[in-house]
């Protein structure tokens, strides 16, 4: 197979006219500039060039493959240029999955700064609610990231990004949107705004109440994971779930469970990040999960 030193010395002859300067231009040895036309001509069985005592100048099967020599060098030179983008994480494209209750408050402000500041990256994100289509993402490679709660099962590369709380919405007037942090126990009987059974949360929530023996009272259930908090503040019953999920500015109480609830999120790759990938995880880690002011007051108090 032609050799791209092959098709670079093809094209300096062209430039300059003379192998001795193709050699210069190259830092290589005539010889060796000699020798790999020579080679170039045997592959392609015909004259590339009419070599004369007072330079060289190309053959029409020369001129024929000049242009496709030069594209060939081009394509080359940019592959390593994308490549090095990458690795300088300057330029490529990286793909993203995330948790939906993830977007606004853990991916969104790394998005923000990466547009700003890495503009030569194209980011795409996909949202799902449904742990299995989360990592089938990575399965099949449709996805260089995904970010979601832990655990998951073995054999995925994971690195741990943040603690998130776990936090209890409640109606204004309700028994539990009093001041202070609430006991899981004080759940028991209570009527709960539930997740749908194809939500990740749902499974979660069922599984960690009946672990405490508390049994609430599900009202109803949703499949959008923010839509829990704000069914809880129209006055439908509490809401369990993490703080991302919390909107600002919503008119119900917020608080903290005692002791204090929290899960951990991670993010999942097929392998050891790659440079990219690693620094968008480090990003990641270094903002945390963004909480609005307002909720962060009522959790620690200054309501």
């Amino acid at each position: 197979m032609t050799s791209l030193r092959a098709l670079e010395c093809l094209v300096a002859v062209a430039d300059c006219g003379s192998i001795t300067e193709a050699a210069r231009l190259l830092h290589l040895t005539q010889p060796a500039v000699s020798h790999q036309l020579a080679e170039l001509e045997r592959e392609t069985r015909t004259v590339l060039l009419n070599r004369r005592p007072r330079g060289v100048s190309l053959t029409p099967a020369g001129n024929a493959a000049l242009p496709h020599a030069r594209r060939t060098l081009e394509a080359a030179a940019s592959a390593v240029r994308s490549a090095r983008a990458v690795g300088d994480g300057t330029g490529g494209s990286l793909r993203v999955a995330c948790a939906q209750s993830l977007t606004v408050s853990l991916v969104a402000p790394v998005l923000r700064d990466w547009h700003r500041r890495r503009p030569g990256i194209v980011v795409s994100l996909r949202e799902s609610a449904v742990l299995a289509e989360l990592l089938g993402f990575i399965d099949t490679g449709a996805a260089d990231i995904v970010l979601l709660p832990a655990p998951v099962p073995r054999g995925y590369e994971t690195s741990l990004i943040a603690e998130e709380e776990i936090v209890l919405t409640a109606p204004v007037g309700h028994r539990l949107a009093g001041p202070g942090d609430v006991r899981l126990q004080e759940l028991d009987g209570v009527a709960l705004v539930h997740f749908a059974p194809d939500n990740g949360l749902h499974d979660w929530l069922d599984r960690s109440l009946a672990e405490a023996g508390v049994r609430p009272e599900p009202v109803m259930n949703t499949s959008i994971t923010a839509a829990a908090p704000q069914l809880a503040a129209a006055g439908l019953g509490v809401s369990v779930t993490p703080v991302s999920a919390v909107s600002a500015g919503l008119p119900a109480a917020i608080r903290s469970f005692s002791p204090k609830w929290v899960r951990q999120l991670i993010a999942v790759t097929q392998a050891q990040p790659d440079p990219l990938s690693a620094r968008f995880i480090t990003d990641l880690r270094t903002r945390g999960v963004r909480v609005p002011r307002d909720v962060a007051r009522q959790l620690t108090g200054g309501d």
